[in-house]
């Protein structure tokens, strides 16, 4: 039996190129317009072609050499993987436009770990007399921001905090809450007794040290199972094998996820353009340390990379005006670190959590 086929009232239409739009229907997903594989492949064609067009206008700018160096910079791998020829672009790269930015010659170190080094830190608590001159020459040695107009602008990576002594007084036996004998809140509650670890960290006191109180410094304590290194998204910060817990500023998002999970309050986000005049930079910076961080990057103590693996002290450790700062090689048993570890009473800020810090307290 024959069937009848009605003709077509018009041209017939290449179905597969157009976007069909579908009946209403009460599932949001079915109530969008569908694209054929054809036309998604013309418009990625012509998007990949604008964005070809684009890269080469921007690097056909050769005298822009911001534009054409930051370009570069986007297309570059997580520091770890490069290739030994790859980092020496990169270090040419960010000399070129730091040097052309501040004015200066600046050198960008790419120095790596040093076989048979394994880097660490002790404190003396007990000479430790709260000058802060180690937070300051810190600053200036490694690049941090020094605003004071916009809160977020100035940055500090060692933090000293200032611990009050005290001691249980007999006369506050019958005070507290409720009246009397105070059997919810002693009559001793409110006040400091020993050394407690939640100082104050701001503090200008007439002079150093104060009567009644204790400093404790604290910085990046550059683990050696580093917490912040397990939950980085990016995988942009990492432990050096000679121990420094680092950051590649390139490939941080600054999702703040490392500086949730460090219990040291160690890390700083730079929320907003770092201010760093060009007279106070420091051109002699390293590539995972004090080189120049921009907007939306956390950053952190490196023990001061651009002096350590070139046989220095870090900045901190040679402004101690009473030597409370040591620095050494852990494998080494005759470094000053080591003779510490083997003689004094040492202990390590909040061991309990097993993230087995290479910074050190110790007292005599």
């Amino acid at each position: 039996m024959a069937i009848n086929k009605k003709a077509s009232a018009g041209p017939v239409k290449d179905s597969a190129s157009e976007c069909v739009a579908q009946p209403a229907s009460a599932d949001p997903s079915k109530a969008v317009l569908k694209t054929s594989r054809r036309d998604f492949l013309r418009a990625g064609g012509m998007l990949s072609m604008s964005s070809l067009m684009g890269a080469g206008a921007l690097m056909a700018q050769s005298d822009d050499t911001k534009a054409t160096v930051e370009w570069a910079e986007h297309f570059q791998k997580n520091y770890r993987l490069m290739t030994q020829k790859e980092k020496n672009e990169a270090r040419l790269r960010l000399e070129k436009r730091y040097s052309a930015e501040y004015g200066k010659q600046v050198s960008v170190d790419t120095a790596d770990a040093q076989p048979g080094v394994l880097m660490g830190y002790a404190l003396n608590i007990r000479k430790c007399i709260g000058c802060r001159r180690c937070v300051h020459a810190c600053v200036e040695e490694n690049n941090q921001s020094r605003g004071k107009q916009r809160a977020g602008e100035k940055i500090e990576w060692i933090q000293v905090l200032r611990m009050e002594r005290g001691e249980f007084s007999a006369d506050k036996m019958n005070h507290g809450y409720p009246d009397g004998l105070g059997i919810q809140v002693g009559g001793n509650a409110y006040t400091p007794a020993g050394q407690i670890l939640e100082g104050q960290y701001h503090y200008e006191p007439e002079a150093v040290p104060e009567k009644d109180a204790t400093y404790m410094p604290i910085a990046c304590m550059q683990c050696e199972k580093p917490p912040c290194v397990k939950v980085c998204p990016v995988r942009t910060t990492y432990r050096e094998a000679d121990g420094p817990v680092v950051i590649d500023y390139n490939w941080c998002i600054g999702c703040r996820m490392c500086m949730g999970a460090c219990p040291y309050w160690a890390r700083r986000l730079n929320v907003t353009n770092p201010v760093l005049p060009k007279e106070e930079m420091n051109p002699v910076t390293h590539y995972l340390g004090n080189r120049p961080r921009m907007r939306g990057v956390v950053e952190k103590c490196h023990w001061c990379l651009q002096r350590t693996r070139q046989g220095r002290y870090p900045a901190c450790v040679e402004v101690c005006p009473v030597g409370a700062r040591k620095f050494g090689n852990l494998l080494d048993p005759e470094s000053e670190v080591s003779l510490i570890l083997a003689r004094k009473n040492v202990f390590r800020l909040k061991a309990e959590l097993n993230t087995f810090p290479k910074f050190f307290y110790f007292y005599d």
